[in-house]
């Protein structure tokens, strides 16, 4: 073989190399994930594509407010794994929810929340968020299953995958998820 030749096929094993640990790195910080029905309504919609960031909650716990994703207990129909939701973090470790009249209180105040869907929240809900769990609603209360849900609950921290920061697609919607 000429040098020519054995330096392109250097320069093209260098870009593979280089492209396989750029990929690879992606990997580890970042995961993607579509969101499915319309619990999320109208903060996220039925086929957002969104990207998370791994490391969020790796030295702290997510605020109240967050979109994030994590494994739950149910299972998918259609591929028999279990699900990833995606949902708002509305209570935290150690504070006290109450669900009464449609409305929201956490340790006793009224949570205001303006990216509601609907203008009440059903559900009959008086419990301490246990240590290391955080308490989850989707934003279109009426077609959420989340933490009031039995079978969902509280959802442990160690079961977060990330926090979502962008939505990727629709284009029309690129950007960061508030």
């Amino acid at each position: 073989m000429s040098g020519k030749i054995k330096n392109e096929i250097f320069e093209w094993f260098k870009t593979i190399c280089a492209s396989l640990v750029i990929a690879f790195g992606v990997t580890l910080f970042v995961q993607p994930t579509i969101v499915s029905g319309q619990s999320m309504y109208p903060t996220l919609e039925d086929k957002d594509y969104l990207l998370i960031n791994k490391l969020s909650y790796n030295k702290e716990i997510p605020n109240r407010g967050d979109i994030l994703v994590f494994k739950s207990g149910l299972i998918d129909n259609k591929t028999s794994h279990k699900k990833n939701l995606v949902k708002r973090v509305i209570a935290l470790p150690g504070e006290h929810i109450l669900i009464k009249n449609n409305e929201v209180y956490i340790n006793g105040k009224y949570l205001s929340e303006d990216y509601l869907n609907d203008v009440y929240t059903d559900g009959d809900i008086d419990i301490v968020v246990p240590n290391n769990h955080v308490f989850t609603m989707g934003d279109n209360r009426p077609n959420s299953g989340d933490s009031r849900d039995s079978k969902i609950g509280t959802v442990p921290l160690d079961d977060i995958i990330g926090k979502v920061t962008l939505r990727a697609y629709p284009f029309s919607k690129f950007g960061t998820v508030k």
